[in-house]
């Protein structure tokens, strides 16, 4: 997210993410090992159906299958192999490895799944499907990624007001700011 609190531009821009170029090696290092931390506490990844339905696990399963010397590799096999469960009210099916596709409630569906035994569940996006979740009091835990970079307008996750407890917060090389923050 922007430091002014936006996920995305007006239409979902995200040239922003590495406005300044690609990260040093080290910063890379560094966040990659977050997301790679971060997908191993987890066996269920949710996605929205844009997101889903957008290239998302067909570009991680490439990099996951034919890029074993891409650095965000390890990652990428995480991301390939966990389930994955894309929420939509009209797909029933979706391109993916280890991809179902629920129609149903997004509340029940989810408390649902919390229910289950296993690992944490971590939710990708997109910025739609997660304010829903946000909305809907469903969100346990909160991983914000903050860039040093405003834009001044774009898609916001929050739209009503959430009062929130930082729990840690890690800065990164590249600038950018990792705050894990829990509901009050």
């Amino acid at each position: 997210m922007t430091i002014d609190g936006f996920v995305g531009g007006p239409n979902g821009e995200n040239d922003w993410v590495f406005l300044s170029g690609t990260p040093a090696p080290e910063a890379l290092k560094q966040i990659i090992g977050l997301g790679v931390d971060l997908a191993a506490g987890c066996d269920t990844l949710l996605l929205g159906r844009k997101l889903a339905g957008s290239g998302f696990c067909t570009y991680w399963e490439n990099v996951a299958d034919n890029q074993p010397d891409n650095p965000w590799n390890p990652l990428a096999k995480l991301i390939a192999n966990h389930r994955k469960i894309a929420f939509s009210s009209n797909e029933t099916t979706l391109a993916g490895r280890n991809l179902e596709v629920e129609n149903g409630d997004l509340a029940a569906a989810v408390q649902a799944l919390k229910n289950q035994p296993g690992k944490d569940i971590l939710v990708y996006g997109g910025a739609g499907f997660v304010s829903s979740l946000i909305s809907l009091n469903l969100v346990d835990e909160y991983y914000l990624i903050v860039n040093p970079v405003a834009i001044g307008a774009g898609l916001s996750i929050f739209k009503e007001q959430k009062i929130l407890k930082l729990e840690s917060s890690i800065a990164l090389k590249s600038g950018k700011v990792v705050n894990k923050y829990l509901p009050v």
